[in-house]
């Protein structure tokens, strides 16, 4: 009933304004469990996908946007609840990625859709990298549901992370056809099967995308990052501490 109501509310005025296109919408079953795998290039993702589909997906959301006190707080609990968020407490990293694969179970044996970022976090800078093996495996294996690759396009342009006005223009949506890992059945503990799975759905999404793939973790690669911006700033301060003492000794010298 919320779910409904919230996609009419938001799903049509973001349908009106940015005209998203979509391809291969086909390839989601009109009932049953499925998997929808995606890349992660924005916070809007969780929005335009459902946007375009006639059916519920239900991702998972940090616990924080559920227990935030105050009028505010209920409010942005209320919005994530009726777009088909699911609250995962990231306390613990095992703990999380344990909450995160029982909520996916819970959600596939009612035989809806399920979404989820194998990257496991946004991308920093447009790439696609190396998807994480534990939840996208261990639920597809759990489930027996079939994995859909999708390729988000260009919602990294449209709300860069740390913007809150969009900038209207239009994203695409990929959508491939649906993987079968019967043939994996019962190796959900065996790490290369996990790791050959995940594998071969990011290699379709790279295909969906047509991104450039990084043989690494976004979250490594959002340390990377980091650091570096830490170190140039750093360097730009030991710079600007020099400039004071080279004035003075050209003074002293004149």
């Amino acid at each position: 009933m919320l779910y409904g109501a919230m996609k009419v509310a938001i799903g049509g005025p973001l349908k009106v304004a940015f005209r998203p296109w979509v391809e291969g919408l086909e390839n989601v079953p009109a009932e049953g469990a499925a998997i929808l795998a995606s890349n992660h290039l924005s916070f809007s993702d969780s929005f335009f996908l459902p946007a375009v589909l006639d059916r519920k997906v239900t991702f998972i959301a940090k616990a924080e946007y559920f227990t935030t006190p105050g009028v505010k707080g209920r409010m942005t609990a209320a919005f994530f609840k009726g777009v088909g968020q699911l609250p995962v407490d990231r306390s613990g990293a095992r703990g999380a990625g344990e909450a995160a694969i029982k909520s996916g179970i819970e959600v596939l044996e009612s035989g809806e859709l399920f979404g989820i970022y194998p990257e496991g976090t946004r991308s920093p800078d447009g790439r696609l990298y190396r998807g994480k093996p534990g939840g996208l495996a261990r639920v597809a294996l759990a489930t027996g549901a079939p994995v859909i690759p999708v390729a988000m396009i260009d919602t990294e342009k449209i709300q860069p992370p740390g913007k809150v006005m969009p900038k209207l223009m239009r994203p695409g949506i990929r959508i491939g056809e649906p993987l079968d890992f019967s043939r994996y059945q019962g190796m959900e503990h065996d790490r290369f099967v996990l790791r050959a799975l995940t594998d071969e759905v990011m290699y379709e999404i790279m295909k969906l995308s047509g991104q450039e793939y990084v043989d690494i973790y976004a979250t490594a690669a959002k340390r990377q990052i980091a650091d570096a911006a830490k170190a140039e700033k750093e360097q730009a301060k030991k710079e600007q501490a020099k400039k004071p003492k080279k004035a003075d000794e050209e003074r002293s010298g004149a």
